[in-house]
């Protein structure tokens, strides 16, 4: 039988937290880098008191407002490619749905945030609490379920034990490449005081890497056959380059092949600005230079994109006759638009295809084009 140490619920939840490691550039680092808090009913007699204890080697960061807090959240993990993450903790009721906003926020763009609201009692022995949303027809439900709709993962903790099952799927997801995004698991605050007898191995160090798909083989031709048979290429650049860490391969694909190069707004930054290829944003807050390639050319090569509405002013300003090859981790968003889809990791299947493609290069008039273009275009902003 394994070792046991005995801890409350929120004290479980700290100490689990601070054994989830990720690596990053070779260097072990913690997985969250802290605690955002507004500490109140429902939350301060259980996490807070954890929190406490750990707050040599578990940071809380003071806020003065619940939405704000977690918009810094999302900025932290945006910033850090979703690497590394913070959580957002509230007191029960409207002082943890002040956060459902920003669940929305990193729901849409795909930001790991792990949300640990305050709840009201599961025994119901004080009922009402302080701020209780009291549900007419239905006293299952809480202000925490408007979370539901807009987390990957939803869990209501109502026995300490549950930790066991439900902290190893909400970090599967928070580091998904995939299912990556806010996690909220709802903190009834009796039961963050009652205490179990966890096993010990529960909090061992645990590392996380990011895991890599490599593309499907016969995805992959399909993909070489479509660009080979293309003489007018664009590219676009997204944000999954940045989460892939594949900027030195995007870098060598369309240097190699020279492919003009449009960003979206997630893909700023996969190229210098200046770079040869960096023909300029696309999209209705694109430039003109990158927009007049995509009306007329006769493949997209998306990378790591949604290609939403803004980045293609929903279809109408790329070539309606233009075909469009998709690489994305998601097969979600792989098959958007009709696209050929290439499902797998952006620094894998870019590699692939730069060492695939062989002797083949878009057409040298094209090419003199987007360049010309590009000056255009860098002129006009000088000016």
């Amino acid at each position: 039988m394994s070792n046991t140490i005995r801890l409350t619920m929120a004290q479980a939840v700290i100490r689990y937290l601070e054994a989830q490691k990720v690596i990053i550039d070779g260097d072990k680092k913690p997985m969250f880098a802290g605690v955002w808090a507004i500490f109140g009913h429902g939350n301060v007699a259980g996490i807070g008191e954890a929190l406490y204890q750990a707050k040599d080697r578990f940071p809380t960061y003071r806020a003065h407002n619940e939405q704000g807090m977690a918009h810094a959240a999302i900025a932290f993990a945006k910033t850090n490619n979703r690497q590394q993450m913070m959580v957002c903790t509230a007191s029960a009721g409207p002082g943890s749905t002040n956060m459902v906003t920003a669940a929305a926020v990193a729901h849409v763009n795909r930001i790991p945030v792990l949300f640990l609201p305050g709840d009201t009692f599961a025994t119901r022995m004080p009922d009402p609490v302080l701020q209780q949303v009291e549900n007419f027809h239905d006293h299952t439900l809480t202000s925490n379920d408007c979370f539901k709709p807009v987390s990957r993962f939803f869990d209501r903790i109502t026995r300490p034990e549950q930790l066991l099952t439900s902290l190893p799927q909400a970090m599967r997801v928070l580091m998904d490449p995939i299912e990556c995004g806010p996690v909220t698991l709802a903190m009834p605050q009796d039961i963050q005081t009652m205490s179990f007898d966890f096993p010990e191995h529960f909090f061992n160090e645990k590392i996380h890497r990011l895991r890599r798909q490599g593309p499907d083989e016969v995805e992959l031709a399909e993909a070489i056959a479509l660009i080979r048979s293309s003489s007018q290429p664009l590219v676009v650049a997204g944000g999954g380059l940045h989460y892939s860490g594949a900027l030195a391969e995007f870098d060598n694909f369309v240097s190699n092949y020279q492919l003009p190069v449009g960003e979206t707004q997630a893909g700023k930054g996969a190229l210098p600005w200046d770079h040869k290829q960096n023909i300029g944003s696309i999209g209705v807050t694109g430039s003109a230079s990158t927009n007049t390639l995509a009306a007329e050319a006769d493949l997209i090569i998306a990378v790591g994109t949604r290609l939403g509405d803004f980045s293609s002013g929903s279809r109408t300003m790329i070539n309606p006759k233009a075909r469009l090859i998709s690489i994305n981790v998601a097969s979600f968003d792989a098959v958007k638009h009709y696209s050929l889809g290439l499902v797998g990791d952006a620094k894998l299947s870019l590699s692939a295809l730069n060492a695939q493609l062989g002797d083949w290069h878009p057409e040298k008039k094209w090419c003199d084009k987007a360049y010309t273009l590009k000056a255009q275009w860098d002129n006009l902003v000088d000016d």
